[in-house]
């Protein structure tokens, strides 16, 4: 939706997602937005807020007043053309733009943009906060006052109109645009998402609903329908009100029209087939006499000129009149989480069958402002990298400021990713010319709308010692997590660069923001600290060691000291290859953080060095086809807390000695006044309670650690006996530090390039084995604790994606597949694990699959995508032995010119190689992938082979594959088996996505309100923990508009505390917004929303309300795809 306000920078205008239906959820709802949340009373809350507050805000030497996010809200009467004034609640801490986005979602008000608002006759500002506003109070009269038109707001008129005509169209949703997404609880519901979650009475009964579950749902069901994942409306399509809306080819006005007013002019078929031509002009809308032919810009008699287009269209089609009326009431009975935009585009891997009608703003968007400009700043692309910067320095001192800032950093950041995605598909889509164009295609880098993008192929040999291509590929996310991590960190003065990742039609781009005057300088001149050729040459600076030494500790790296090229010592905080450049605009950026976190040893066999029995166990080390592979940020935090512990049990077990020793040596001393001599290792410290008596109720470990922290804090009190203990403790778990419990990794150690003055010495030497260490607790620690975690519930994957990020969570890379699952095959408890078998074997072969993919792919030019995808789908997946692909015909490509041509793909030169492809050949190439990537052997001939051996299911496999590689199929029943005819044809490959990877912004407080919710929850203080996670909600909602993944968690938590108190209705209601969220952001059949469903249906069938027909089966269906039979738990549920 845009507004007459929108030409301002999105850091301005942030609030846009969720205030325009401020009436719809922040007053109907438990689900508070800060600014305009009069309706509900957080008094007993803001107890919480403030002490969250001042733990957590920065320290700046003052005392600071907590400043109240809220406001007592009133109310406003608004008065439109046309319409009866109406009441309109208002809250002090909204922009008077916020007013204007309500009234274009209003449905009596949503056809007007071009409008201003007035007290008493005076304009108010857009970008006001309506609490500055002198006159504005309860009861105040604002005025709608219609303004003129200019080119641009006559665009925005139509644009919106069009927003309005095509607001029930799932089109766009099917299309991923715009950050549409499908939704289906209300088809489920039947339209009933009430506050209640009651179902309508249909006359004076409830309506009788079948309750029994379709066959194919039911345990021993071999059947997999994909038509119920998206079920179709009963109406074949939405209201229709006019057939054609589009710009006249008469555009634009001629020079003597454009000094009568006229901007533009639009052409329109209504539905009563009248072909009309219309006038945009200052003032409004009129017909004119124009025909498709002839040029007659006068009005037609009678003229009706209108401000709004919506009213000029009533009074020339009554059928437009009738139908948007009835279109623009069912928008509005809509949920609101069915409405508004999901922060980050969510893709869907199948679709119906889609009519494509024509449609003016998707074909401008296609080829205008889209290909390089943002609509809301006409005639200038954004300077993202000072955008994303400038909201990174906003102060953060209190709660508000914080708030703010988050939700600055995080808005700029949605659209950057958005920006990026729309950049790298046109890059690959040939529409954006090289900066360097001479040089071969691999090699070409461009720049489109301030956003710097360039392929993952290997540069001019600049990672020939690391795998090439292969190490070129894995650079770009080693380098995203390298961001991820630091802006974690959030060090004041250091800079990272805007980084998204996108997978799209087999390449990986990377699109990062632009340093201010990186293009102007060589790279070698630009480089202030660390090394541009891997460690030959090195730099360092001292402001950059004071930044990074900030970052050091969290992040568990080590300074060091590395040779240059000059065998000069050179003082680091990082990994050599980590950049430091000063921009133009004197910021200190990094980049290059692709070695953030220290090599995996496992998967890095160095000559001379042996790992440790529980690697070699397992068959490590192993080579990897490239020298990149890291441990994962989450297996630093493991292993650290690991050593913690075990330095925390030493301790303690040495104190209980000495202490033991101590006592038999003189139990039998006796002091003068006939106490007994007390000795330990806290005697010095704190041995006498006020009764008189021994402290001997401190445990082991309590004791550790109060020494620790004494011996930390200088504390010359401490016995020295009970001192060389601890510090001997440190010295045995590895810790850098002789006074502290500190355990940081050198990034370089075994970096091929990197020479240390003294590979011998001491300290490199612990460090070395500090990684052995770390490589043999992943294996014999961390891939147990996941099975063991497995076998207990406390994770539950159910698909690819879950099982990915469970094994990612625990710090486990994916290359660990292959052992996790033949752990899993030699587990005791291996039949309760056959659901997580299953899923890994999946996952390694379309894991697999996708690697061939990406290489299949770009051989393929752009006129033979559709025909390639399905031979591939048909190799990988159909029974029918034999598939063919039909090249496109020779009357749509004549071999004459394409011959002379030089082709422009970036892949190799024979372009129907592809062609030849054999479902024999396919599943060879997936074995040999599978040994050499994963070392698993899977040893199948054909699909059918795998089917049968692993249990596997090929509607999973299918759903994995397109969900990998952005592939979407037709939404049908699909033949698998037939012997006779292959199972996908070119008709039944609709489109292919990109696949991205970028930053999640956090909201750093309302997380802390969540997990003190949580801790309260756990503790049995339900009260106190809900409004807690109210607090949360509340907050994320500040920070990330309505709708977000976080949020969902949110709604589901505070779903079954309602339960658990007796507030029923509001527990279905929280859990069906809860469901809608998932569907919205997550997709509808993703494991997380699986489980909503689930939630939903126990909530309905435990007496929050009758149960509907269709809701129960549902869960299944999506599980049923994603991971084939569920577990007894989901088939009990079903």
């Amino acid at each position: 939706m845009v507004s007459k306000t929108d030409e301002t920078s999105p850091v301005a205008a942030d609030t846009r997602e969720g205030k325009e239906l401020e009436n719809d959820i922040a007053h109907s709802s438990d689900m508070p937005l800060v600014n305009g949340d009069a309706g509900h009373d957080h008094s007993e809350t803001e107890n919480h807020k403030e002490r969250v507050d001042d733990e957590t805000r920065v320290d700046d030497g003052n005392e600071q007043e907590v400043i109240v996010i809220q406001d007592t809200g009133f109310t406003v009467k608004m008065h439109a053309p046309g319409i009866e004034p109406f009441d309109l609640q208002v809250s002090p801490q909204e922009m008077v733009q916020e007013i204007h986005q309500v009234l274009m979602d209003r449905e009596d008000t949503c056809h007007r943009t071009c409008f201003s608002l007035q007290l008493d006759g005076n304009v108010l500002d857009n970008f006001s906060e309506l609490k500055s506003i002198e006159g504005l109070q309860e009861g105040s009269n604002l005025k709608v006052v219609e303004e003129p038109y200019t080119v641009r707001e006559a665009r925005i008129h139509v644009r919106h109109i069009r927003d309005l005509l095509k607001s029930l169209d799932p089109s766009d949703s099917y299309n991923g645009v715009d950050c549409n997404s499908l939704s289906f609880l209300s088809m489920f519901t039947e339209g009933d998402l009430g506050e209640t979650g009651k179902r309508k009475r249909k006359g004076s009964e409830l309506e009788q609903i079948d309750c029994t579950p379709p066959e194919h749902i039911l345990p021993g069901s071999k059947e997999r329908p994909l038509l119920f994942l998206q079920p179709q409306t009963k109406e074949a399509k939405p209201l229709q009100c006019l057939k054609v809306l589009t710009m006249s080819g008469w555009n634009p006005p001629p020079g003597n029209r454009k000094m009568h007013g006229d901007l533009m002019y639009l052409y329109v078929v209504t539905m009563e087939d009248r072909h009309v031509s219309i006038t945009a002009s200052t003032r409004g809308f009129y017909v004119n006499h124009s025909t498709a032919y002839i040029f007659n810009p006068k009005p037609a008699n009678p003229s009706f000129l209108s401000h709004s287009l919506v009213e000029l269209l009533s009074q020339t089609s009554p059928i437009f009149k009738k139908n948007f009326a009835a279109l623009q009431k069912k928008r509005v009975q809509r949920h609101p989480f069915e409405r508004i935009a999901t922060p980050f585009q969510v893709y869907s891997w199948t679709a119906p069958m889609m009519e494509h009608a024509m449609d003016c703003v998707r074909a401008e968007d296609a080829y205008t402002s889209r290909l390089g400009y943002e609509e809301h700043i006409p005639g200038q692309t954004r300077d993202w990298n000072e955008e994303l910067q400038t909201t990174r320095e906003l102060p953060r001192k209190n709660l508000p400021e914080r708030l703010l800032r988050e939700r600055a950093i995080f808005k700029v950041h949605s659209d950057f990713a958005a920006a990026a995605t729309r950049g790298a598909m046109a890059v690959i889509d040939g529409n954006v010319m090289a900066i360097n164009p001479g040089e071969e295609t691999k090699m070409q880098m461009f720049i489109w709308n301030n956003i710097f993008f360039s392929l993952g192929f290997d540069v001019r040999d600049h990672y020939k010692d690391f795998g090439g291509d292969n190490a070129a590929y894995v650079a770009p996310t080693n380098d995203l997590n390298g961001v991820r991590a630091y802006n974690a960190v959030d060090v004041e003065g250091l800079y990272t660069l805007g980084t998204v990742v996108v997978d799209y039609r087999g390449y990986r781009v990377t699109a990062q923001s632009i340093i201010p005057g990186i293009l102007e300088r060589e790279q070698e001149q630009s480089v202030i600290y660390g090394s541009i050729d891997f460690g030959k040459t090195v730099v360092s600076h001292t402001k950059y060691l004071e930044l990074l030494e900030k970052t050091a500790r969290p992040l568990k790296i080590q300074k060091h000291n590395v040779l240059s090229d000059k065998n000069d010592e050179v003082e680091l905080c990082s990994s050599v290859e980590c950049k430091g450049i000063i921009g133009n605009d004197s910021r200190h950026y990094i980049l290059d953080l692709l070695r953030t976190f220290p090599p995996d040893l496992n998967f890095l066999p160095v000559e001379g060095e042996e790992l440790p029995e529980e690697c070699s166990k397992m068959g490590f080390p192993k080579e990897h086809r490239h020298r990149l592979s890291c441990l994962r940020q989450e297996l630093i935090e493991a292993f650290v807390e690991h050593r913690y512990l075990v330095f925390m049990k030493l301790a303690a077990l040495q104190l209980m000695q000495q202490k033991a020793n101590r006592q038999e040596k003189d139990c039998a001393a006796v002091t003068e006044n006939g106490s007994s001599c007390l000795t330990g290792a806290v005697e010095n410290n704190k041995t006498v309670l006020e009764d008189g008596k021994a402290e001997e109720n401190l445990s082991g470990l309590d004791q550790a650690r109060d020494l620790a922290e004494s011996i930390a804090s200088e504390d010359t009190t401490v016995d020295p006996k009970s001192k060389e203990v601890i510090l001997n403790a440190y010295k045995a778990v590895g810790s850098i530090s002789n006074t502290s419990f500190d355990i940081r990794f050198n990034p370089d150690i075994f970096s091929p390039g990197v020479r240390f003055h003294d590979p011998d010495c001491e300290e490199l030497q612990k460090q070395k084995q500090l990684l052995k260490d770390a490589a043999a607790f992943l294996v014999s620690c961390q891939i147990p604790s996941l099975i063991k975690d497995c076998v207990d519930h406390t994770v539950l994957p159910m698909d690819g994606a879950t099982l990915a990020e469970a094994i990612h969570q625990r710090g486990i890379n994916i290359r660990y597949l292959a052992k996790v699952v033949q752990l899993v095959s030699k587990s005791l408890a291996r039949q309760q694990l056959d659901h997580i078998h299953k899923l890994g074997v999946t996952e390694l072969i379309t894991r697999s699959v996708k690697h061939i993919f990406k290489i299949y792919l770009q051989g393929v030019e752009l006129s033979g995508l559709s025909v390639a995808i399905s031979h591939f789908l048909n190799c990988f997946l159909s029974s029918f032995p034999n598939p063919v692909a039909h090249l496109p015909t020779d009357e749509l490509v004549s071999k004459k010119k394409r011959n002379k041509r030089k082709p422009r793909h970036l892949g190799n030169a024979d372009n129907t190689a592809w062609a030849s492809m054999t479902p024999q050949e396919l599943w060879r190439s997936i074995g040999n992938e599978a040994k050499s990537y994963f070392s698993f052997s899977i040893d199948c001939e054909s699909v059918d082979q795998a089917v049968e051996k692993y249990g596997l299911q090929k509607i999973s496999l299918l759903r994995e594959i397109c969900v990998k590689s952005g592939i979407q199929i037709l939404l049908k029943e699909y033949n698998f088996d037939s012997r006779h005819r292959p199972t996908f044809t070119e008709e039944d490959i609709l489109n292919i996505f990109p696949v991205v990877k970028h930053v999640n912004p956090k909201a750093s407080d309302a997380f802390h309100f969540f997990q003190s919710g949580q801790a309260k929850v756990q503790q049995g203080f339900l009260k106190e923990g809900c409004e807690l996670i109210n607090e949360a909600l509340n907050l994320f909602n500040n920070v990330y508009g309505a709708m977000h993944v976080e949020i969902c968690a949110c709604l589901r938590l505070l779903a079954r505390l309602n339960y658990i108190m007796g507030d029923y209705n509001e527990a279905l209601s929280n859990q069906q917004k809860a469901v809608l969220m998932s569907e919205r952001a997550l997709g509808v059949d993703h494991p997380n929303t699986i489980q909503e469903y689930v939630s939903n249906n126990l909530l309905k069938m435990k007496g929050c309300a009758k149960a509907t027909a269709s809701l129960p089966g549902q869960p299944c269906n999506l599980t049923h795809t994603d991971a084939g039979e569920p577990g007894v738990d989901m088939q009990t549920i079903c």
